[in-house]
């Protein structure tokens, strides 16, 4: 295992724990959103605090940042969209009546996930509701979206005649332990996915293989056809709510309230790695040229080798949990519950890694003109991460 790694940087300006942490498609932004009630911008190039902004009247729960605009969603029930270069308000998105827990862009469409039990569809450039998703019994917390055309086939199409109009469909996962599809034109729902027996925190799509991914505080994750329904596998090993997934290359992976991250093979169900060492929940992933980085509840992120499982990093510093993490340019960024945003530089590890990948090429390059080929290993839930660590 390498040393423990020490920031680059440390942003201090939030006043309140960081929620979530975005960046932008182009990688030139990071937005920051927080329990101080403000949102901020930061530059990759230099770490610096380039937007604040304010208005909203309560704790913003979750941000996502688009190269132009940036959007919040808050606990005083609404959603707003930012200009990022003047960092003025655009838009108010008013109309649920409870806390915003999640928000989605897609097309010129945004979406809203709820604590009052709805999801909503609203359109990017006007103060305006086009539709709401009614059918939850209880709070909406995480939300994806496909198109039909990724999934159907012509004569599946047909059949849904009076949906042609707009084929886009939001999927929404709640706490009442269904997953549900919808007609985005209409408000329908189009499948109830059923097998769950706890809240779902978490889902992952891939809609080119018309599979779904969900997790939850039953401590399994299920693939679902989100064409026809069917439940597909249930991956049962984890002792603790699945907070987090990632899927790369047909290898999904998920970090858990057990402390712990397990990686699957998808096509299979078999489970390949476990990564062990968190003192606490694992609150985020993300993959990166074959490393596995965490975030957790213990306040360090931790980068292990994705195949082998080997705990190659951990960077300490931290004061809370961390609750998300991204990566850009070869630098890690952590926010956390403590109020800070720090960076981190991965480029050893990624350089390391790189080495140790061309030599297994290698290798297996040398094994086959022998004729034995080997084969090599080829993303705020915390009361109730609280409730199970005993806390």
């Amino acid at each position: 295992m390498g040393n423990s790694g020490s920031a680059v940087k440390v942003c201090t300006d939030h006043q309140g724990g960081i929620n979530w942490l975005s960046l932008s498609p182009d990688g030139q932004r990071l937005l920051t959103g927080s329990e101080d009630g403000t949102a901020r911008l930061w530059s990759t190039a230099d770490s610096q605090c380039h937007g604040h902004f304010q208005g909203h009247e309560s704790y913003i729960t979750f941000c996502h940042l688009e190269n132009e605009a940036a959007f919040t969603c808050s606990a005083d029930h609404t959603i707003r969209k930012w200009d990022v270069v003047t960092g003025q308000c655009l838009a108010i998105y008013r109309g649920h009546t409870s806390i915003v827990n999640r928000i989605l862009v897609a097309k010129d469409y945004l979406f809203s996930g709820s604590y009052d039990r709805t999801a909503r569809c609203w359109s990017v450039d006007k103060e305006k509701q086009i539709q709401e998703f009614r059918g939850h019994r209880n709070c909406v917390l995480t939300l994806a979206h496909y198109s039909s055309r990724d999934v159907l086939e012509e004569e599946e199409e047909e059949e849904e005649e009076e949906e042609r109009v707009s084929r886009d469909l939001l999927v929404t996962g709640s706490t009442d332990c269904t997953v549900k599809v919808w007609w985005v034109s209409s408000g329908r729902c189009y499948q109830t996915l059923l097998g769950h027996t706890g809240a779902v925190l978490c889902l992952i799509l891939d809609a080119p293989n018309r599979e779904l991914f969900s997790g939850s505080t039953d401590y399994t994750i299920r693939t679902w056809n989100i064409v026809t329904g069917e439940q597909l596998k249930v991956f049962k090993e984890h002792q603790g709510s699945v907070i987090c997934l990632e899927l790369v290359n047909r290898h999904l992976y998920s970090g858990s309230a057990d402390r712990t991250v397990k990686c699957w093979l998808v096509d299979t169900g078999e489970r390949i790695q476990t990564y062990k060492a968190h003192k606490h929940s694992v609150s985020t992933l993300k993959y990166h040229a074959g490393i596995l980085f965490t975030g957790s509840g213990d306040a360090c992120a931790r980068a292990f080798n994705s195949k082998s499982g080997v705990l190659q990093k951990i960077f300490r510093g931290h004061k809370f949990i961390i609750n998300c993490i991204q990566i850009h340019n070869e630098l890690l960024y952590t926010a956390s519950h403590d109020g800070t945003l720090r960076v981190w530089d991965i480029r050893g590890i990624c350089k390391r890694n790189k080495r140790r990948l061309k030599k297994e090429r290698s290798v297996q390059g040398r094994s086959s003109q022998k004729g034995s080929l080997s084969r090599l290993f080829n993303n705020k839930v915390g009361c109730m991460v609280q409730q199970e660590n005993g806390e």
